[in-house]
């Protein structure tokens, strides 16, 4: 599957220059996307960018087993 390149709305943070990371684990992603949806629902100029970044995290992992 391939994404489509986009960029962020604010910032300009997600670059795609120099070498890429070690994986997170799917746990580790979750707690990310919880995060990033935390900032996203609050009024500031970092919640707009946080949704992006929680958009395309949950389009890149699979969903959160139940129980």
């Amino acid at each position: 599957m391939t994404l489509p390149q986009t960029t962020p709305p604010a910032h300009g943070a997600a670059e795609n220059t120099g070498p890429l990371l070690p994986l997170l684990t799917l746990s580790e992603s979750h707690d990310l996307l919880r995060l990033l949806q935390v900032i996203a629902a609050e009024d500031d100029e970092l919640a707009e960018e946080a949704h992006w970044f929680a958009q395309q995290l949950t389009s890149r992992i699979p969903p959160e087993p139940a129980g």
